[in-house]
């Protein structure tokens, strides 16, 4: 039960009866109107807008038009207990105890549908996210927009939405062909003994080469590996998949899976890059002519050549850009327009991109290109994932790691585990930078938002494991006329937010809306908890070792909400601590 739309829906069905009756003059939609999370300071559950929204059309105060809508409201709606008027024209509504305990009946009964938008259209979404080039491990640069990624994935299928998870391989160009090349040393200082060319700006350094290099030579026991020119095309099929394997593994340490993997070089093998070029040509998209030096440049040193431009400025790039270089040879710019006429043709409704910070440049003109392919603005949905911070000790924490110029998943996932990783890596917004407090996420405190968490759900599952019943298995009951007490009412308007919490993550991509809910309802949680401490009352399992039904209840409603959140972030909610 979403209970915001559910008196939203009654708010408009009240003022089509009125506009019927010429009783009040109603706009031609009811965007505007809204029915929302109170502040704080006042005593009610519910506050609509609906006044000021229609006072101006009904050229009288939103006051005056909320005393005349108030009785509207509250006519023949048993649960409404006080309705007022706050300036400068907010309806603000309060429930009856006995609304909250319907509502408890309600979420138990549909348990496996609370928070999603059955509503909501359906679409079918392709989210495109990692995407490192296959030359090495995932490193903590690549964590969190991998994360972010896979959640995004997670509340879309959530709310009954088609997702296909899709990682990009960048197999093809001059990275490719000097990792190719770094394997091969690798593979001469394995089976020859000659040293590694440390001193080759060009060549990837790191040590897990050796272990690709080992794997390779073990597995083509009949293979030569003298003359790299003899080689090259063979060993750089090996040495991609040698990379895809241990990027596979980092991915599944971090507990992401995705549905395809696509290949560059088979994009630019199978023509489709000359394709999307010509179909760009037909629809008057390209033309030949010069890129002025960019404002980094020295004008002076920038040689300006006839090149094949995209019109990128005709959907609202800042210029033009580049699809082939004076040599004839295809930009890499070009071949991510082949793909991305690729995921248009496979009919996806919206394409998503999560990028790296030092991508945020490239949004307009990749977003340009979608447009010009798809013909609509709307098609290309991009989020970039901000930089991370590693802190230990209040200072920049470096880990120690094999040589290499970074610190992999692997590193961070044995330092803190899977489970922090994915919960703090969330913990903001994905377009702010993020401190990883390595020290905080060790605490078994409130400071630490995972472990907080993690002990609501297990502080609820020890009160079933007391009275011999399993947190996980379904509860009935014949009769929910139960009587909240203020401090639980407290805990079940939070949860009556966790719809609106789903339906803002999935609308504006935000999925670190979710942990920030996840630990403000387990702060409501413990806190009523530490009540019972010095008020009987207030414990769940009373003297004579039973738990009332409203209480039983009650945990039931605050688990459900922890684990599906939980379970949406990709986190494990343990029954023990």
């Amino acid at each position: 039960m979403n209970i915001f739309n559910l008196y939203l829906e009654k708010i408009k069905s009240i003022l089509i009866d009125l506009g019927k009756k010429k009783k009040i003059i109603i706009p031609e939609t009811f965007d505007a109107i809204n029915a929302e999370i109170p502040p704080p300071k006042f005593d009610c559950d519910i506050s609509t807008n609906v006044a000021m929204v229609l006072s101006k059309i009904n050229k009288t105060s939103p006051l005056e038009l909320a005393e005349r809508l108030v009785p509207e409201i509250k006519k023949n709606d048993g649960f409404i207990d006080i309705i007022k008027i706050e300036k400068p024209g907010f309806i603000n509504i309060k429930f009856k105890a006995l609304f909250w305990s319907n509502f408890t009946k309600d979420i138990i009964e549909n348990s496996k549908n609370f928070g999603k938008n059955l509503k909501e259209k359906k679409y079918n979404y392709l989210v495109e996210f990692v995407s490192a080039n296959p030359t090495g491990p995932l490193h903590v640069g690549h964590c969190r927009g991998a994360i972010l990624g896979d959640v995004i994935s997670n509340i879309l299928i959530f709310n009954n939405h088609k997702v296909t998870k899709e990682y990009y391989v960048n197999d093809y160009g001059n990275q490719i062909i000097n990792f190719t090349k770094s394997v091969y040393y690798r593979i001469r200082e394995v089976k020859f003994n000659e040293d590694f060319p440390k001193d080759n700006p060009d060549l990837y350094p790191g040590d897990y080469l050796i272990e690709f290099a080992k794997n390779i030579v073990s597995s083509n026991s009949n293979f030569k590996f003298e003359n790299y020119d003899d080689i090259s095309e063979k060993l750089t099929i090996l040495s991609i998949e040698q990379a895809l394997l241990l990027i596979k593994k980092n991915l599944k340490s971090l507990g992401i899976n995705h549905n395809n993997f696509v290949s560059e070089k088979s994009i630019v093998l199978n023509n489709e890059v000359e394709n999307v070029v010509k179909f760009l040509e037909k629809n008057k998209f390209v033309y030949k002519g010069k890129i002025k030096a960019p404002a980094v440049e020295n004008d002076n040193n920038w040689v300006e050549r006839e090149q094949l431009l995209f019109k990128s400025t005709e959907f609202g790039d800042d210029k033009d850009r580049a699809l082939q270089k004076s040599d004839g040879s295809w930009t890499y710019f070009a071949s991510d327009v082949a793909y991305h006429k690729n995921k248009v043709d496979r009919k996806f409704d919206y394409l998503i991109n999560i990028l790296g910070a030092d991508h945020a440049g490239y949004i307009k003109r990749i977003s340009s290109s979608v447009e010009a392919i798809s013909g609509k603005k709307d098609k290309l949905i991009c989020k970039i994932s901000q930089l991370v911070k590693l802190i230990k000790d209040n200072k920049p924490f470096k880990m120690s790691k094999r040589k290499g110029d970074y610190i992999t998943v692997d590193d961070l996932i044995e330092e803190v585990g899977k489970d922090a990783t994915r919960f703090i890596m969330l913990n903001r917004s994905s377009d702010v930078e993020l401190d990883f407090d390595f020290d905080a996420v060790k605490e078994k405190s409130k400071d630490n938002p995972l472990y907080y968490v993690q002990y609501c759900y297990a502080r609820i599952s020890s009160v079933f494991r007391h009275i011999n019943k399993d947190l996980n298995s379904e509860i009935e009951f014949d009769r929910y006329d139960f009587e909240y007490s203020r401090d639980e009412i407290k805990i079940l308007k939070k949860i009556s937010e966790w719809p609106k919490c789903i339906d803002s993550s999935s609308s504006k991509l935000e999925p670190h809306r979710i942990p920030v809910y996840l630990y403000e309802l387990a702060s409501e949680f413990h806190s009523y908890w530490n009540l019972g401490k010095q008020n009987p009352e207030k414990r769940f399992i009373n003297k004579n070792n039973i738990i009332s039904p409203d209480k039983l209840v009650f945990l039931k409603v605050v688990s459900n909400v922890i684990k599906s959140g939980m379970d949406i972030i990709g986190v494990d909610s343990p029954e023990k601590m």
